[in-house]
């Protein structure tokens, strides 16, 4: 840099400088010379660091060990790719957060968003091939929350055997309404979480009325079943039920197993070391789904919960009436 100066003072540009410089081995950029001779460091490069402090404050806690002291541990949110955490960091910590800044941030920390494996079809058909129809045609919207559930199951390996965990998701929100994890596929897999749903939107203050929901599925025997089909009918609940071993028919819940298993079941984020029990797929799928539905960002919602995505669909319909 001295000699770069002493260049300058004598009247050669520093552009040249530099070239001949590289061209004798010794490495240097004019933009280097004059953030020496500034003394201030590069707003990029404020910015950046404040972002990467936020993005590893995000993903990552530290929670206490045995012997006292602080362990690092991956939070939830840690999961997330680059469009997820701009979003979650413009939301809570920087509002004016590039995409490139977080995507530099990220690429620092090594985290680049967890991927989804391609899943394994589980659905088994009827023998007698009765069911309803398709009411939904692969339209996965609803004007509403409580207008359209859809349902399915999927499965994970225990050192106990298999434990199968239902899910049931409102499409308007994408929130899961119930789940129910078992080690059987017994019609109870599906009739459990559909009474807990349907008790749990009544403890919420939205009790499901008759002929107001459409209950979808794959063509699954336990939603063909006598005890599922009547249950449906008592409480007036349509049902529909996609094509065999068609997935799209059914996406909007696939996607959601997929997400189950990629962000809960693979990582060690909700459990770690091995599942040994159901006990520990409850556990864990408990913590999953309590973030999923109240703090996990959906691109599809605008970047919102779906919990804070139904409190303001709510919101909108009981406004306090304005004096005039």
């Amino acid at each position: 840099m001295g000699f770069i100066d002493t260049m300058r003072a004598e009247g050669h540009a520093v552009e040249s400088t530099c070239r001949v410089l590289r061209e004798q081995g010794c490495q240097v950029a004019a933009r280097t010379y004059r953030a020496w001779r500034g003394g201030h460091v590069a707003v990029r490069t404020v910015t950046d660091a404040h972002v990467v402090d936020a993005v590893r404050d995000t993903a990552w806690t530290h929670v206490p060990t045995p012997d006292g002291s602080l362990r690092r541990k991956m939070t939830p949110e840690g999961l997330y790719g680059r469009r997820k955490m701009t979003a979650l960091i413009r939301r809570t910590t920087i509002p004016g957060a590039s995409t490139g800044a977080v995507d530099r941030a990220m690429r620092v920390l090594g985290l680049s968003g967890v991927r989804r494996d391609k899943g394994v079809r589980t659905t088994i058909p009827a023998k007698d091939g009765v069911r309803a129809g398709d009411l939904l045609n692969r339209d996965f919207t609803a004007p509403q929350p409580d207008h359209t559930w859809v349902m399915d199951f999927t499965y994970c390996r225990t050192w106990a055997g298999w434990v199968y965990v239902a899910f049931i998701v409102d499409v308007f929100s994408q929130r899961i309404v119930a789940w129910h994890a078992q080690t059987t596929k017994h019609v109870d897999l599906v009739m459990i979480p559909l009474r807990m749903g349907l008790w749990e939107r009544g403890r919420q203050g939205h009790p499901i009325l008759p002929q107001q929901l459409r209950a979808h599925s794959d063509a699954g025997s336990q939603y063909v079943s006598l005890a599922y089909t009547d249950k449906l009918a008592l409480d007036g609940i349509a049902p529909s039920i996609g094509s065999v071993g068609d997935a799209y028919d059914n996406a909007l819940m696939e996607t959601i197993n997929g997400l189950y298993k990629a962000e809960c079941i693979r990582t060690t984020v909700f459990h770690e070391g091995p599942y040994r029990t159901i006990a520990d797929v409850e556990f864990a799928t408990a913590g999953w789904v309590d973030w999923y539905n109240t703090r996990r960002l959906h691109s599809s919602l605008g970047y919102v919960p779906p919990a804070e995505f139904e409190q303001a669909h709510y919101a909108t319909l009981n406004r306090e009436p304005q004096p005039a």
